[in-house]
């Protein structure tokens, strides 16, 4: 959670009193907090936003009037064993109650500046390189991966890359986002950007099978709150759904080679072939919404059109201009009446 300071309030709730309640109603382990904009904090104050005295913590202050990070965690769940800072990192390493398996619980909040940037990546590589352990790492990252994760924003190409060959570089894998595309909105609504995620590694996943990210609303901070399960039961609806009556369409077709065409970089076959497969998911999910997300109006208009040219039949003769408009309504009538009725079949099977 990018928390923006913990001042402040909105809609009459204070941002302590939103942090508590989100905390005491998703119980999770372990809190990564960004931008807390708190000097050093004591016992007494985590237990103020924390709701109970079950808890351990680490801190990294502020510097001026930003910054400042927190880790909190349930002591009960997870047993820590060591707690490292380093330039915009706040990491703990330890082990799950009743599992032998270490892990690194990284808590992120990246510089805006390209040689910042750089030099976080650097000291994460390191860390990730000196020990073979299952990591995560979550936080607002200041940084989107593609053009398609920016709205109304500028985008730096050569940073994106930058990013991506770090996490390609490091066989790192990001955590699905489920509820939200964005994750932070500037305050005046007109730009929209995903900052904030969770990356693993393989052991991670091995020893917690599915895992997912929901995006919680934003309230009173500018950045949603992102929170990972694991478990087949918190996965919710798969992230994407391909329809056979897409094939018979040559628009499709033409979406796909395009979309699967776009460059992608890495050095790795098997990350450069997931991300061409994740450019084809999002081409065709656009190219569908815009060609069946208004099928129902489309339907209930072609049919009324045909409909009221039949009345006017009954009446008199039809001019050969309104002969063919019927033919041309009542054809693509029919026509996207059955193409919802294929892809209302495909749903039902599929559940």
């Amino acid at each position: 959670m990018n928390i923006r300071g913990f001042r402040g309030k909105d809609k009459g709730e204070s941002k302590i009193g939103w942090f508590r309640r989100i905390r005491l109603k998703e119980s999770p382990d372990i809190v990564l907090i960004q931008e807390s904009k708190c000097g050093i904090v004591d016992d007494k104050w985590i237990e103020t936003i924390w709701g109970s005295s079950n808890f351990k913590f680490v801190q990294k202050p502020k510097v001026g009037k930003s910054g400042g990070m927190l880790m909190i965690w349930d002591p009960d769940v997870f047993l820590v064993e060591e707690a490292v800072e380093q330039q915009n990192i706040l990491a703990i390493k330890g082990k799950w109650i009743g599992r032998n398996n270490v892990t690194v619980v990284v808590n992120l909040y990246g510089p805006h500046k390209e040689g910042d940037k750089k030099q976080m990546w650097e000291i994460l590589e390191k860390l990730i390189n000196s020990s073979n352990v299952e990591w995560v790492r979550g936080g607002d990252f200041n940084e989107v991966r593609s053009e398609e994760e920016r709205q109304n924003c500028l985008f730096n190409e050569r940073w994106a890359k930058m990013f991506n060959s770090f996490i390609n570089d490091n066989n790192l894998i990001e955590i699905p986002l489920l509820g939200k595309r964005f994750t932070r909105i500037c305050d005046n609504g007109k730009k929209f950007s995903k900052l904030d995620r969770f990356l693993v590694n393989d052991k991670f996943l091995q020893t917690w099978g599915e895992v997912s990210a929901t995006a919680l609303d934003c309230n009173t901070s500018d950045h949603c709150p992102i929170i990972i399960r694991n478990g087949s039961e918190d996965f919710g609806p798969k992230p994407f759904k391909f329809f056979d009556i897409w094939l018979e369409s040559e628009e499709a077709e033409k979406v796909i080679t395009e979309a699967w065409s776009k460059e992608v970089f890495g050095l790795r076959a098997d990350c450069n072939f997931r991300d061409k497969l994740k450019n084809v998911k999002d081409a065709l999910k656009s190219w569908s919404k815009f060609k069946y997300g208004t099928i129902d109006k489309e339907i209930e208009s072609l049919k009324m059109q045909t409909v009221a040219l039949e009345e006017k039949a009954d009446s008199g003769l039809l001019t050969e201009a309104e002969r063919e408009q019927w033919l041309h309504c009542r054809v693509g009538w029919l026509k996207r009446e059955k193409e919802k009725s294929e892809m209302l079949k495909q749903k039902d099977r599929s559940k």
